[in-house]
């Protein structure tokens, strides 16, 4: 059994934990950034093998340095891990990893403590960086009725095509990464995507012409599309519980392909096959759950949670739990919240509140 007390402690080391603990050493506050992963970048790597970011190298780097390579290539998901792990040793962050936090807790002293098994880490704030959407896969409760010869599998599982059994795929969610892994085994298998349809980016952001107009869609998801104005708190309902639109996938990519596209939901079983909304039942021998993942706070112990299930919190800042911060949720202040090229300021604001609560502790 071992204590150890820190003034900020950091949980998640991806890019949001990541930048975060850049800022908070340019202000000089001492912290600990732990994740449960064996190796800084590791949640990237977990992902489906083309994977690429949807935004060109030139706006993908974090605080103080660059991403590196052809500033208009679109990174490959393996790229994006390994320059995670390059940052954190460039800036010298201190990083524990294989370090999963079991229970988050009020201190009645102040300040807060995290359970590791045994161990306990102790500190004045705490600064919660474990994902956009939550790390737990969102799979309906009636998969388990389909038949037991169908071979499936949530996004989160997915690699490649080859994981696929012969026969018709069912991919069940139309949001961006649904999309992309329809498109992908549909080059295999005869496809069927369902689910709602979230639009679409109206151009290609690897098409040249779209570097011209990259800058305005960056100001746009920056300071248009924000907490602060009714459209933008539209947009974060949409996103945060339907999904963002289809970005390098279109509906003809899709139509070339052949896949078959259908918009009603997939709502329950009947033959061991998935059945529609509207009654229609679609054999296939592999579903892929692109149903996106759930935000489970369950480990902190503390009453911070909407109806919702997403934290209370104003551009990370929890009002109800002094010391307690997010940075990395998606539409944590604006809709680039969610991708690279806006964690750093969501990340600096969350730094310059948990700096100025820890100087004023000193000067109490």
């Amino acid at each position: 059994m071992s204590h150890q007390h820190i003034e900020t402690l950091v949980i998640g080391a991806g890019q949001a934990g990541l930048s975060t603990g850049y800022h908070l050493r340019r202000l000089d506050r001492p912290f600990l950034i732990v994740d449960g992963n064996e190796r800084v970048g590791d949640n990237w790597r977990q992902q489906w093998d083309t994977l690429r970011l949807y935004t060109p190298a030139k706006y993908d780097g974090l605080p103080g340095l660059p991403f590196p390579g052809d500033r208009w290539a679109f990174p490959q998901k393996d790229a994006v891990a390994d320059y995670l792990e390059s940052y954190a040793l460039h800036w010298d962050l201190p990083v524990r990893m294989s370090t999963r936090i079991d229970a988050l807790e009020a201190r009645t002293e102040g300040g807060y403590a995290a359970s590791l098994g045994a161990d306990t880490i102790t500190c004045d704030n705490v600064v919660v960086a474990t994902g956009t959407f939550g790390r737990t896969p969102y799979v309906p409760a009636f998969a388990a009725e389909l038949d037991p010869s169908v071979r499936q599998l949530h996004s989160s599982q997915y690699r490649r095509p080859g994981q696929l059994r012969p026969g018709r795929v069912l991919v069940v969610g139309a949001s961006h990464s649904g999309t992309d892994v329809a498109y992908e085994v549909a080059r295999r298998h005869e496809t069927v995507l369902c689910g709602r349809d979230c639009g679409q980016l109206p151009f290609r952001f690897e098409h040249r012409g779209a570097r011209i107009i990259m800058p305005a869609l960056l100001f746009l998801a920056r300071h248009l599309l924000t907490r602060r104005n009714p459209i933008g708190r539209r947009a974060m309902g949409e996103i945060r519980f339907h999904g963002g639109p289809m970005i390098r996938v279109k509906r003809a990519d899709l139509a070339d392909r052949g896949v078959e596209r259908v918009l009603s939901r997939v709502t329950g079983v009947s033959g061991g096959q998935a059945m529609l909304d509207d009654g229609h039942v679609v054999e296939a021998a592999n579903v892929v759950w692109c149903t996106g993942f759930r935000q489970v706070f369950d480990w902190i112990k503390l009453p911070i949670l909407g109806a919702d299930g997403w934290p209370a919190e104003y551009r990370g800042v929890v009002d109800a739990a002094p010391g307690l911060y997010f940075c990395g949720l998606a539409f944590q202040y604006a809709f680039s919240s969610m991708v690279l090229p806006g964690i750093g300021r969501d990340a600096a604001y969350v730094a310059r509140h948990v700096a100025a609560r820890s100087r004023a502790r000193v000067l109490a």
